[in-house]
């Protein structure tokens, strides 16, 4: 934005010619798009089966962890993008045969302002390999900084609904994505 005159003026009177003068200021807002992940305990988390304690009691995958938080920083552009969106998609890496990871944005908390985004309201298979969204409609907004600030993250890893999926299950798949 720009303002086209700034004027200013003399109450006093000179012996010049000239009464006033203007200038140009110009006004800027930067584009900011930023975003970070945050935890109290480091952003790596590790989620494992509980292997059974008895002979013939099988395997159980029903872990989960909460400890990361999405921060963001945003101006958004109200000609050609009034609106950002977060998404989530592994890029290396697979989820082992026979298992599912899911991910789910809890909504906003914390101390930051401005128009926040609206978190998808179901688990994402990320299993599928597939890019979604995970939050939208993040507008002109701050979420505040560190774990507590932003939308929180829930990654369960569970087993597979699939019929054969404890018998596609390998411990040579242990895997880092």
């Amino acid at each position: 934005m720009k303002l086209k005159h700034l004027i200013l003026s003399t109450v006093i009177s000179f012996s010049q010619d000239k009464e006033f003068d203007s200038h140009e200021v110009t006004l800027e807002i930067p584009n900011v798009a930023l975003l970070d992940l945050e935890s109290s305990s480091g952003i790596d988390i590790k989620l494992k089966g509980t292997a059974p304690e008895e002979a013939g009691e099988a395997l159980v995958f029903n872990a989960s962890n909460s400890d990361i938080w999405i921060n963001y920083s945003s101006i958004a552009d109200s000609k050609y993008n009034a609106s950002r969106s977060i998404t989530v998609k592994i890029t290396d890496g697979d989820v082992p045969k026979g298992l599912e990871l899911t991910v789910i944005a809890s909504d906003y908390s914390g101390i930051g302002k401005g128009k926040m985004g609206k978190p998808e309201k179901y688990a994402i298979d990320l299993s599928k390999k597939k890019e979604e969204i995970i939050i939208d409609g993040v507008g002109s907004s701050y979420t505040g900084n560190g774990p507590n600030n932003g939308h929180q993250l829930t990654y369960t890893l569970s087993q597979s609904s699939d019929k054969n999926s404890y018998e596609d299950l390998d411990f040579d798949q242990t895997e880092k994505l």
